[in-house]
């Protein structure tokens, strides 16, 4: 299971190349980038990440964003975090999450991300980004399913796969010598075989030599 450090990392890095890519291709419109699952540990601090290209510098007098959430896609979505123009970034007043949320992004970056403190059960749900950044036209959305977790998953032993590629590794290696003594062995036997079989035709024909010799006359 990915961290959310390493989660966020992976999302600068995904952002990195993209706006390369719109440095290089030229600026298309706006684009909100995030991850489409967070698994977040019970009672942990947890980084969303949310940042977005746009073809124009942000003019704060015109920005907009909203963080909400929602039980499920059914369910009305709560306004827990927004941009004000005279004080920035801030939670909304007796948001669902309280003090627990705050802003810990960079709007000189484009970066909207916040961190979730105290991690619970009842915050599991879907988080939705949304960014507005005239005079881009469309307004940019991301979609986050967040999963809250009581326990990480066991890492996996392995010393446990080290032992068993070993007995497999040393099984083959004792199956392929056997092999090779046995075809050995058998190259003896073969070899020592044919050599009798020589031999027992060089006795039978020395007597019938002998016997020539016999019969001839002085």
């Amino acid at each position: 299971m990915s961290s959310p450090e390493q989660e966020r990392r992976s999302g600068v890095q995904l952002v990195s190349a993209l706006l390369l890519l719109l440095s290089l291709s030229g600026c298309l419109s706006m684009d909100v980038l995030v991850p489409n699952y967070i698994n977040a540990l019970n009672g942990t601090t947890v980084t969303i990440p949310c940042t977005f290209t746009s073809c124009y510098k942000i003019d704060l007098t015109k920005f907009a964003m909203n963080w909400t959430y929602q039980e499920t896609l059914n369910n009305t979505q709560e306004k827990f975090m927004t941009y004000d123009k005279k004080k920035g970034m801030q939670p909304v007043p007796s948001n669902r999450f309280g003090e627990r949320v705050v802003f810990s992004g960079n709007l000189d970056k484009n970066d909207l991300t916040i961190t979730l403190q105290d991690v619970q059960l009842e915050d599991e749900g879907i988080y939705n980004c949304y960014v507005k950044n005239p005079p881009d036209r469309i307004q940019g959305h991301g979609i986050i399913n967040f999963n809250v977790v009581t326990e990480l998953p066991p890492p996996r032993d392995s010393t446990i796969a080290v032992a068993i590629g070993a007995s497999v590794g040393g099984a083959l290696a004792l199956l392929i010598l056997s092999m090779v003594v046995v075809k050995c062995l058998r190259r003896h036997q073969k070899q020592e075989l044919i050599s009798e079989e020589k031999l027992e035709e060089e006795g039978k024909l020395e007597p019938e030599a002998v016997a020539e010799e016999g019969t001839k006359l002085p």
